[in-house]
């Protein structure tokens, strides 16, 4: 990769780095291979959806409608735009679509039952959070304009897409009068291949659009960069983080937050609702299928939290907040 990228607290001109981490964690081949020979929870084969979307309905310029599709990936509707985090149809998170951790259960949203999409978030490079044959057909149906950490716009412009913005930590623009995205820190990693590991950044986005607020947090670590975040960008009205791929502890707490950690990354942002994402649908670390929704249930009877702080919503269930209602 030809480097024009300047020289920061997470880039030494070669590869990014998690400023928050003494000791740099970028999990490889050999990691994969060592946790797969130690115990895991089985997995269920084949899991049927419950949720019910709800894609179509006329909305006010406050309100809000959110759908779980799968794993990272949401549809977000406010009245003028439809933006998609993280969109992963495809059937194993991997470079092979026969080779890999296979999905335990259909996409929430067919496809072809999405409605226009205008914008596409993505907050890294994983396999289950960057699916080129995905994204090659929601340029082709749609041409949407693609929001991408430094580094991967390359691949990209490669795949077919024109209309994409790159983003280092705390970059923001203003998509419309009353829109605005800014790209925040995480603690994770990056890489496609044996040879491009922390090549690209990673990070999460704050949505600000009238008066609603939305966190998606990609990827991440728990770390300091929460209350960062808050400081500076204000409490976010919802928070979409990470419940799930926790297991085993020396391999993923550095890069995912368990569900502990997560409702303490949802008391750090100061978000007035927290949703669950990033299990249920791959296979990727060693804790038990519904083990994540168990054990944020624990974490927030724990901290005397209600369910209602911090919910998680089946895949294809469309929730919708309307004015100032949450």
């Amino acid at each position: 990769m030809k480097n024009n990228i300047q020289l920061s607290d997470h880039f030494n001109g070669r590869k990014f780095f998690n400023p928050t981490l003494e000791k740099q964690i970028s999990p490889g081949i050999s990691d994969v291979i060592k946790m797969m020979r130690e115990e895991r929870e089985k997995w269920p084969k084949y899991v049927e959806d419950c949720g019910i979307p709800n894609l179509n309905e006329k909305l006010g310029e406050d309100d809000v409608a959110i759908t779980f599709v799968n794993h990272a990936t949401f549809l977000i509707q406010f009245q003028n735009i439809n933006i998609l985090t993280d969109p992963v149809w495809a059937n194993c998170a991997s470079p092979v679509q026969w080779f890999g951790p296979k999905r335990v259960r259909p996409c929430g949203v067919a496809l072809n039952d999405l409605p226009k999409i205008d914008l596409i978030l993505l907050s890294h490079n994983h396999y289950d959070h960057l699916d080129v044959d995905t994204l090659k057909i929601l340029n082709e149906r749609f041409s949407p304009k693609v929001f991408a950490a430094l580094g991967d716009k390359k691949l990209l412009n490669r795949i077919g897409f024109s209309d994409v913005e790159e983003f280092d930590w705390w970059d923001s623009i203003k998509i419309s009068r009353n829109t605005e995205i800014t790209f925040a820190p995480t603690q994770h990693s990056s890489g496609r291949s044996l040879f491009d590991r922390d090549k690209s950044l990673w990070g999460s986005y704050y949505i600000q659009h009238e008066n609603r607020s939305i966190y998606f947090g990609g990827d991440s670590g728990y770390s300091t960069h929460y209350k960062e975040i808050s400081k500076r960008l204000g409490s976010p009205e919802f928070a979409l983080l990470g419940i799930g791929s926790y297991a085993p502890n020396w391999f993923m707490k550095a890069i995912h937050t368990n569900p502990g950690e997560a409702v303490t990354a949802y008391q750090d942002l100061g978000a007035k609702l927290g949703i669950g994402m990033h299990y249920g649908t791959f296979q990727l670390s060693s804790e038990g299928y519904d083990q994540p929704q168990r054990d944020l249930q624990t974490a927030l009877e724990e901290r005397g939290l209600s369910k209602d702080h911090f919910i998680t919503l089946p895949e294809g269930e469309t929730r919708f907040f309307l004015g100032t209602e949450l």
